[in-house]
């Protein structure tokens, strides 16, 4: 791939002169064209989001594979979606090259195998019955590039996120998502922009097969874990809202319960 966006030259030069204000004022103002890039693909996220919400449904997998800062986005959305959802740890799945080290620390030249991804996806017995999602801002990546071309030759499904149009790691993808938000405030520093458009990206994708699959009524989160005081104080809310008990009788219902859901539903069960 000759044109890399992701990896042009920014749009402002001699950034070390700039003041504080200025810096923060000019990313600002880059950060808002990222917003505006995700709606021309909204058609592509749509295809994504509607293939992996059939999959899941149907007793499949959600797998995300990336390296660095890709890598890492895919894994942040992967544990925040039993926390926030109430699925099992096991439905949304998040593999970075490197292995678990590489969240936390560089790991050098991991991203350049291109056999390690269908390795690590191996270990989790991937089948038929999954998907995987490669992210990847300069679509160029080996090791996503390697682990959808296995996964199409084994036929399984294919998606990727990515920034740059026409990459090869599109080539691999049944579902191919390009958010192209043009050149780095910082030349080729892709966790800024491009980052923001695949964590976007990756919410949407989401939240709305969540919301698809029931783990949202109304507008709440009626299935969240109740990890934390915050999170109980929320929940007992909820059930108030819908049930119209005290806080104390709420809350109670809650803790017994352990769910929004199943405390609203042990309510009307009641009457």
């Amino acid at each position: 791939m000759s044109n890399r966006i992701t990896e042009s030259t920014s749009n402002y030069d001699k950034l070390e002169q700039m003041s504080v204000r200025e810096l923060l004022v000019n990313m600002n103002q880059e950060d808002k064209t990222v917003p505006l890039a995700i709606e021309k693909a909204i058609p592509n996220i749509e295809a994504l989001a509607e293939a992996v919400f059939d999959k899941l449904k149907n007793g499949g997998r959600l797998f995300y594979i990336g390296a660095g800062t890709s890598g890492r986005l895919g894994i942040v959305d992967a544990s925040e979606c039993p926390p926030t959802y109430g699925v099992p740890h096991g439905m949304v799945i998040g593999l970075i090259a490197g292995g678990d080290s590489a969240i936390r620390k560089a790991v050098e030249f991991a991203e350049d195998d291109p056999n390690q991804a269908w390795k690590d996806l191996q270990e989790h017995d991937i089948s038929l019955l999954d998907i995987v999602i490669g992210i990847a801002a300069s679509g160029s990546t080996p090791y996503v590039i390697g682990g959808l071309r296995t996964c199409q030759e084994n036929n399984i499904a294919t998606g990727c996120v990515t920034c740059n149009p026409d990459s090869p790691v599109a080539q691999v993808s049944d579902y191919p998502v390009e958010v192209v938000v043009g050149p780095e405030f910082v030349t080729g520093s892709t966790r800024m922009k491009a980052g923001t458009a695949q964590k976007l990206t990756l919410n949407m994708i989401t939240t709305s097969v969540m919301v698809k699959l029931g783990r949202v009524k109304g507008n709440k989160m009626v299935d969240m874990q109740l990890s934390n005081d915050k999170l109980v104080d929320r929940g007992t809310k909820m059930v108030m809202t819908e049930t119209g008990l005290s806080y104390e009788k709420a809350n109670a219902l809650l803790i017994s319960e352990g769910s929004v859901r199943k405390a609203v539903e042990a309510s009307q069960n009641k009457d």
